[in-house]
């Protein structure tokens, strides 16, 4: 016999998701980005209903949470369960926005890529900063210009570049210093996290845009 529906999330679960993580914001604001037409897009967590409609509308087969489990979180249950009642792949491959990319989580993420049913949509929390990260990854990995790649950490979806987020940017800088050398021979050969965080940290920030990161806008 197949298993048993999983119950449906209670109030406690949509309190949490709409107040403790800020999905309230999220109801009226998308941050909806088409990576490639048909095959890839991003956007900031969606919610059950979101996530039906991009479905629908784009034909999605695969979802990638790159949050990570969480199972605290109201927006996670719901966003899992939404998935399942939609015949999804659901994959989590976690990342940070403020930290140095880690070598095994891109290489992770570069099969998973390779793998996935298309189209997927990716989503983090705000979809500014690690949905931007991921879709210049994935923009690498089809061979395009790294360029291409830094134009996904853009302000018009909500990424702050003169913060500890500008990482993830520096990221892309320093790859492309190295380029048209292919993307996962360097990562593999060349790229030093360690060295490579020391160097952005030894770098003066801007004080505003921390506080409008962290604390306005209350990124993860």
């Amino acid at each position: 016999m197949p298993p048993a529906p999983a119950p449906a999330p209670g109030s406690a679960t949509w309190l949490n998701s709409l107040l403790v993580d800020h999905a309230l914001l999220r109801v009226g604001w998308r941050n909806w980005g088409v990576v490639e037409s048909g095959r890839l897009y991003r956007s900031n967590h969606p919610l059950p209903w979101q996530l039906r409609e991009a479905a629908q509308r784009h034909g999605l087969r695969t979802v990638i949470n790159l949050r990570g489990k969480r199972d605290a979180c109201g927006s996670d249950v719901l966003g899992r369960r939404e998935a399942q009642r939609l015949g999804l792949a659901y994959i989590d491959a976690p990342f940070e926005s403020r930290g140095a990319p880690h070598k095994d989580r891109i290489l992770r993420l570069a099969g998973i890529f390779a793998d996935m049913a298309e189209p997927a949509l990716l989503h983090c929390k705000s979809g500014a900063d690690r949905a931007g990260l991921a879709s210049g990854l994935w923009l690498l990995l089809q061979g395009r210009p790294v360029e291409q790649a830094m134009g996904q950490l853009s302000l018009k979806f909500g990424h702050v570049k003169q913060g500890k987020t500008g990482i993830l940017d520096a990221f892309f800088a320093l790859y492309a210093k190295a380029a048209p050398k292919p993307f996962l021979d360097w990562l593999r050969e060349d790229y030093d996290e360690v060295a490579f965080r020391a160097a952005f940290d030894a770098v003066q920030r801007r004080p505003w845009a921390d506080l409008l990161v962290d604390k306005v806008l209350r990124r993860e």
